[in-house]
């Protein structure tokens, strides 16, 4: 597994139930935020989504999205609710869901 994909299935574990992220929140936490489209290619090679939620991971404008591979919006916006997090138009609440970590920033 390479470092970056390390770090971010890493980072997923750390989300806390009833939270979420956006993909440029995971490349500023790696410290850089265009990273956003590598992070999402590469949740697209999670081997298991319970244990690497890459369910809790959504746009810079909370919108979930098609390409979730497991199962699509339908399968994302399951998942969310599972969890308590509204998901009305396919987007969440990131002013009421959104996980704001306090922990210092690592550096690729």
């Amino acid at each position: 597994m390479s470092i970056l994909r390390e770090q971010i299935f890493a980072y997923l574990r750390q989300i806390p139930h009833g939270k979420v992220v956006t993909y440029g929140q995971i490349g500023a936490h790696l410290g850089n935020r265009h990273l956003a489209r590598a992070v999402g290619n590469l949740l697209h090679t999670n081997p298991d989504p319970f244990y690497y939620p890459c369910y809790k991971v959504v746009s810079a404008a909370g919108a979930l999205t098609d390409n979730y591979p497991f199962g699509g919006i339908r399968g994302q916006q399951k998942l969310l609710e599972a969890e308590g997090i509204a998901v009305i138009n396919g987007r969440v609440d990131l002013a009421t869901c959104q996980w704001q970590e306090d922990q210092p920033k690592s550096v690729i």
